[in-house]
């Protein structure tokens, strides 16, 4: 099946994978495909599988990887997803195939990626990375693996920058930073954000905007990073239900059960 590339001529005519679409109203894909434009400039390549699905792959040369990485001169791959009906066919070896050969035709040293120790959602998988030839090159606190393919065994490593290793930031409160990485974040960030305000939370909404900036996150998944209390939380962008959830676990919020209790013991 033919492979297409999203470039900034077609961009807003295309359907760019992921699971929410213009029609149910997410303003989420306006502001995807707006920081797409602005990527293409910086070299970002996307190309997907000429289908109405989770079929694709972006990447950008990693001096403009919105990851805290030191990669000077590899490619970095932003988002690789192939899911649903569509596992199984080949077709994630065939992405991985066009990115690896635009690699080496731009003259980079390899490619490098963010994957986990475990796998976690919107993270690429480490299993079949490992499959393909790549290894692990550094880590960051908690679970953050940076895994690259070197074209040449002579290549520098990349790594991790020093402020995004130890999975810890000197705000106290809630803190959430985000970008338009995913069309996702801009809708159920701002649900989380009119749950901690209800609930008087001390919470802080940090948005990245730009290259430098995500270049000097301490998260090293710039998409989406929760903290509580300066402690990295996770990088799955949370419903509602999930968020209350995490704030139960640590103490922010009683846990229902609690509150019940509580009353009880007034009556």
């Amino acid at each position: 099946m033919a492979i297409k590339e999203v470039t900034v001529e077609n961009l807003q005519s295309e359907h760019i994978c992921c699971a929410i679409s213009d029609k149910k109203g997410e303003c989420g894909v306006a502001s995807k495909k707006a920081w797409l434009q602005e990527r293409m400039s910086e070299g970002l390549v996307f190309k997907k599988l000429d289908v109405r699905g989770k079929v694709f792959i972006e990447y950008v040369p990693a001096e403009y990887a919105w990851c805290p990485v030191d990669a000077e001169g590899y490619m970095y791959i932003n988002c690789f997803w192939v899911s649903g009906q569509y596992k199984g066919h080949g077709h994630a070896k065939q992405l991985l195939e066009e990115c690896i050969n635009d690699a080496k035709a731009k003259g980079r040293r390899g490619l490098v990626v963010l994957s986990s120790k475990k796998k976690k959602p919107f993270l690429s998988d480490a299993a079949f990375l490992s499959y393909k030839g790549f290894t692990v090159c550094d880590t960051a606190a908690p679970y953050f693996e940076l895994m690259y393919l070197p074209f040449q065994e002579s290549a520098e490593q990349p790594k991790f920058k020093e402020v995004a290793k130890h999975g810890k930031i000197s705000e106290k409160g809630i803190v959430l930073y985000y970008s338009n990485q995913c069309p996702h974040t801009e809708k159920y960030v701002h649900l989380i954000k009119e749950i901690a305000c209800e609930r008087q939370l001390n919470f802080t909404l940090i948005k990245i905007e730009t290259t430098k900036q995500a270049q000097e996150s301490p998260t090293p998944w710039t998409t989406y990073g929760l903290y509580i209390e300066g402690e990295f939380i996770t990088n799955e962008i949370l419903s509602d239900k999930k968020f209350l959830k995490i704030l139960e676990e640590k103490g922010c919020i009683d846990k229902p059960e609690e509150k019940v209790k509580e009353k009880e013991s007034k009556q």
